[in-house]
């Protein structure tokens, strides 16, 4: 079981005082023990009465502080269990525990974070469950504190949910995503919890499996209310948004309801589950919101918690609580005492004071951390009494406006009784009684005012407390700085008394010299008098009587000598013991050398081992990217022999750019395995460069069967058998990839020739201009627009002149059709004219913003198929308004049809609408010349239709319309006339189909003829086939590459026109 770390030294044992305090503190003894009972490293699901006690205790204090100042000085990056328990019962708190626990845990999201991000780095089956559940617990705290209308719970009335959505289909819309997040982090959870039981085959009635299931009653309650708010949600924003926009939520709550419809069975099938929640049952299909009348189809699931029996109390003795005071540490002995020893066995007084004073410093050190902590959990109080009485006050100030309200209400109602108790007796006593309320009211509003005035009274009293701990603490502090001071004077008496006992050896051993040479100098004089004596036996007497002397002199000195070198011996061993310390000391050092050597050791074989699974798991990586691009290019060689695949087209230029990136993919992937090889342990690069070359080389296959699908027979047979060698070519590359031997020695150089291959076929295949040399394109595309804007000018010139010539040579009826005709021929001229102009405006923006450090030919020449798309469009515009022009004066002069016009008009509408997507191809959408071109050709083709409509108006007329008279006619003579009648209608029917496949032959004819390019190097052209379409219907404009479709700027096939 874990203890918990770090807990206030005072928060579970202090003196008695006052009931408040004595009641704190049992609150903190039995929070501290249910948070140590519920979270700890036992492999074993929370227990619902701890859990209880600890919600409860929230709703005691009113907010979660007791909870995370335990919480906090918990290991949880020591165990991934701990971790795993703490978000268990942080969930539980804050679903079930008080509205202020929210604001208490949103000041703690970073260290919520930073448990998470720790764990989700690690390689630990609980770790991974922790940064997942971590991340769902930051999600939790962010919405709810985004939207205090939701509670922590998530039980709120579907009328709370109306009036938080709003009408704003804004809000509406970002609410549902924000509740769509929120259930993805639900679901995520427990589809994780799943996947281990999975993995490990588990029960559900064992306490590990227990362990992980657990939070997930939490989960479901969450789920059913977020899937409920969900479909509210979604049904009315159908109600305010076309379906097609809120295709992506739908696909995403059908994804949400698959997932939580499978989590809830998986969960009922449960033992666990079965006796600890009523989960509910989600119906068979998601809702159809296209259908508004399915919102009172849908059933809001509830989840059912069934009582629980109440369980045995344990004894709580999980954390020792000792109401004794501490014992104090035991003094250590004294620096010189250990090394020297105190002179002649007796203590010297400053030892004693020494040993007085560190008692002191030891007893005034503890005093100080109790004052301190007293303090904190002191000021931690206040504070807390602080903001209830805040609280409190507060919601006496709403009191007391709500009573001014009332009783400025009651004063009107007052008065308004009062100037109708004329009226009636029964209005005087109606007054009577709001006299009496608002007497009442009056004396409310003075209990609530002397009321306020206390409370305010209360907190000036706190804060004058809270004023006189500060100074208290400041002076604890200052008595610390006193302490130190103090101790740094020990310490230098020490090194003091250390200096005097050396200063006495050096003395001690200065006299011990002193008396060594005092000794050979009473042994010269000794063996002096000896000499002397034997000289002087006969001196009688007194000579011996000295001699005794000099014996006895001689014993006092033997004495002195032997004390002197007992003290000498004394100090030897003392400088011996010193020395055997020392080499303790040393040993000990070399024990702790070799102990670090041998884990340097064991982390240099761990780093290997990390080192070898590294270079594994990096070649498994590389393994998995061969295999899959190895299954991307059989595919793509597979579609060589489809026959679903025969009926996609592509261009030679479109496969000369595949073929061209993927040989230059080739080098990215040469650098790649170069790297790979040099250094095993990062395959990053090599992963990328395959993953590319096998799409584009795969592209390039593809693009390539397509392309010989409009190639002549022999091209398509060299080009097909090209790309399948390619193919080979690169599977052989990938699965010398495969084997570490073959790795080494792999090369791209048969890739690079298949590659090459394609890229010449493609050349080969790549459409030649018929007679516009590429270095002229540049040059021809300026000359033709300028030619288009001369025959736009010139022939606005003609209608003039054909105007005034009509005024002159007309009158009438035909002046005023003429003069209609020509009005709408110059409008649509001038539209026309506007185009062209917008339309060079806008190429040469592409021009600039296309071309780079390139010249304005190059880029014509680079382009070279768009830059011939803008000629022909250009020489189709200025053709057209010729022949409209000619066709006015003719229809003026009476010598032309008035169907001429209006074919006119349709094709220059046509050519306009031509040149106006060749130069709509390769501009910006946010370009402004591009929309002005959109809006000329708008009014192109409304100057159209006014040509077409005056000239159908005035052809009503001008032709006079026979009479039919048939009064005179027998009825043979009627019947007759039908018959020939029917005869002439079959005719012209007739001769209408003979026109109109004459048409369909005369446009097929002109699109093989545009589309016609030369595949021989001696200039020989060969027109292309033309595609199969209806007899009326002309190619599409130019659309972007694709299969089965038209090319956009390149292909075998451009497009030179367009229908409308």
């Amino acid at each position: 079981m874990n203890s918990i770390k770090s807990v206030p030294a005072r928060v579970l044992n202090r003196r008695g005082g006052h009931s408040l305090e004595a009641e704190r503190e049992q609150f903190d003894k039995s929070q501290a023990i249910s948070i140590s009972k519920a979270i700890n490293t036992q492999e074993a699901p929370v227990k619902e009465k701890h859990a209880r006690r600890i919600i409860l205790g929230t709703h005691h204090e009113k907010g979660a502080f007791t909870f995370w100042s335990y919480a906090i000085g918990l290991p949880l990056p020591s165990s991934a269990i701990l971790s795993w328990k703490f978000c268990h019962v942080l969930h539980k708190v804050l679903r079930d525990g008080h509205p202020n626990v929210l604001q208490d845990c949103q000041r703690y999201r970073s260290n919520i974070r930073e448990t998470g991000d720790l764990w989700g780095h690690l390689h630990d089956r609980y770790g991974q469950l922790v940064s997942i559940y971590t991340r769902l617990l930051l999600t939790k705290i962010s919405f709810h504190t985004k939207h205090p209308e939701f509670p922590p719970g998530l039980e709120v009335s579907d009328e709370v949910l109306e009036k938080t959505a709003g009408t704003d289909v804004n809000n509406i819309f970002q609410l549902t995503v924000e509740l769509f997040d929120y259930l993805d982090c639900e679901l995520k959870l427990s589809e994780s919890v799943f996947r281990q039981l999975n993995t490990s085959m588990a029960i559900s009635q064992m306490s590990a499996v227990q362990c992980r299931l657990a939070p997930l009653i939490q989960v479901i309650q969450d789920c059913s209310h977020l899937y409920h708010y969900a479909v509210k949600l979604m049904f009315k924003l159908h109600s305010c948004l076309p379906a097609d926009t809120l295709q992506g939520h739908r696909d995403r709550f059908h994804e949400q309801f698959r997932s939580l419809k499978n989590f809830f069975k998986k969960a009922s099938d449960m033992l666990y589950f079965k006796r600890l929640i009523q989960i509910p049952r989600l119906p068979e299909s998601p809702p159809n919101f296209l259908r508004a009348s399915a919102l009172a189809e849908h059933v809001k699931p509830v989840v059912v918690i069934p009582e629980e029996a109440p369980e045995d109390e344990e004894p709580e003795n999980l954390i020792e609580i000792s109401t004794a005071s501490t014992t104090e540490p035991q003094i250590t002995s004294d620096i010189f005492e250990q090394t020297f020893g105190p002179p002649n066995g007796i203590r010297d007084d400053r030892d004693a004071q020494i040993e007085t004073l560190k008692k002191e410093v030891d007893v005034l050190r503890a005093e100080m951390e109790k004052i301190k902590l007293e303090a904190q959990r002191y000021i931690t109080q206040l504070k807390a009494q602080v903001n209830s009485l805040e609280g409190e006050v507060e919601e006496q100030r709403k009191q007391k406006q709500k009573a001014l309200v009332d009783n400025e209400q009651l004063r009107d109602e007052l008065e308004r009784l009062q100037r109708a108790k004329q009226d009636s007796d029964r209005s005087q006593r109606l007054c009577a009684e709001a006299e009496k309320k608002a007497n009442a009211t009056e004396i409310r509003y003075t209990k609530l005012k002397e009321k306020h005035s206390e409370l305010i009274n209360t907190h000036a009293e706190l804060l004058r407390k809270n004023a006189d701990t500060a100074k208290q603490l400041t002076v604890t502090q200052q008595s610390q700085e006193e302490v130190a001071r103090v101790k740094e004077q020990l310490a230098f008496q020490v090194e003091q008394v250390k200096r005097e006992a050396e200063m006495k050896l050096e003395d001690q051993s200065v006299q011990m010299e002193q008396l060594r040479q005092e000794l050979d100098a009473r042994r010269d004089e000794l063996d002096q008098a000896q000499r002397s004596l034997s000289h002087a036996k006969q001196a009688g007497t007194e000579l011996s009587a000295q001699v005794e002397a000099l014996q006895a002199e001689k014993e006092v000195l033997r004495r002195s000598v032997s004390e002197k070198e007992c003290e000498l011996l004394s100090t030897r061993g003392l400088i011996e013991e010193k020395e055997l310390q020392l080499s303790q000391e040393a040993d000990k050092a070399t024990r702790e050398i070799r102990e670090l050597q041998g884990r340097l050791l064991e982390k240099s074989n761990r780093e290997q081992s990390l080192q070898q699974k590294l270079l594994d798991e990096q070649f498994g990586i590389l393994q998995e990217t061969v295999r899959e691009a190895e299954d991307i290019l059989r595919d793509a060689v597979a579609k060589l022999d489809d026959p679903l695949h025969v009926r996609c087209t592509s261009s030679p230029d479109y496969l000369l750019s595949r073929a061209q990136a993927a040989l230059e993919s080739t080098d990215t992937l040469e650098n790649g395995h170069a790297q790979y090889v040099a250094s095993m342990a990062d395959a990053a690069g090599l992963v990328g460069a395959l993953a590319l070359f096998a799409h584009l080389t795969a592209d390039t296959i593809v693009n390539g069967s397509a392309t010989s699908h409009l190639a002549p027979t022999d091209h398509a047979d060299r080009l097909t058998e090209m790309c399948r060698d390619c193919g080979q070519r690169s599977l052989d590359y990938l699965g010398k990839l495969k084997d570490k031997q073959t790795l080494r020695s792999a090369e791209l150089g048969d890739v690079r020739r298949a590659l090459r291959g394609v890229l010449q076929l493609a050349q080969e295949l790549k459409p030649k201009s018929l007679d516009i040399k590429q270095e002229e394109l540049g040059d021809m595309v300026e000359k033709e627009m300028a030619s288009t804007s001369e025959a736009i000018e010139d022939a606005v010139r003609r209608i003039e002149e054909m105007m005034s010539q009509a005024r002159n040579e007309s009158s009438g009826v035909k002046l005023e059709v003429n003069e209609r005709i020509l009005n709408s021929c110059t409008d649509l001229m001038k539209a026309i004219r506007l185009l062209v102009m917008t339309s060079t405006n806008l190429q040469k923006e592409i021009v600039e913003s296309g071309r780079g450090a390139a010249t304005t030919q190059e880029f014509y020449a680079k382009n070279s198929r768009w830059t011939e798309g803008l000629i022909s469009a250009s020489k189709a515009v200025g053709w057209g308004a010729t022949q409209l022009v000619e066709s006015a004066d003719r229809v003026v002069l009476h010598t032309g049809k008035y169907e001429e016009l209006i074919v006119c008009s349709h094709e220059i509408a046509a050519s306009t609408a031509q040149l106006v997507a060749a130069s709509k191809v390769k501009a910006e959408k946010s370009s402004r010349n591009l929309g002005r071109l959109q809006e000329c050709s708008r009014n192109v083709n409304e100057m159209a239709a006014n040509v077409v409509a005056s000239t159908k108006s005035g052809q009503e007329q001008i032709e006079e319309k026979d009479t039919m008279d048939f009064s005179g006619m027998s009825l043979i003579k009627l019947k007759k006339e039908e018959m020939e009648t029917q005869v002439k209608v079959l005719e012209l029917e007739k001769r209408l189909e003979g026109e109109r496949v004459r048409l369909g032959e005369l446009r097929k004819q002109h699109y093989a003829l545009a589309g016609a390019y030369d595949t021989a190097e001696d200039g020989e052209v060969k027109p292309a086939p033309a595609p199969r379409r209806g007899i009326l219907k002309k190619p599409p404009l130019a659309q972007k590459p694709g299969y089965g479709e038209p090319e956009r700027d390149a292909g075998p096939y451009p497009p030179h026109g367009a229908n409308f």
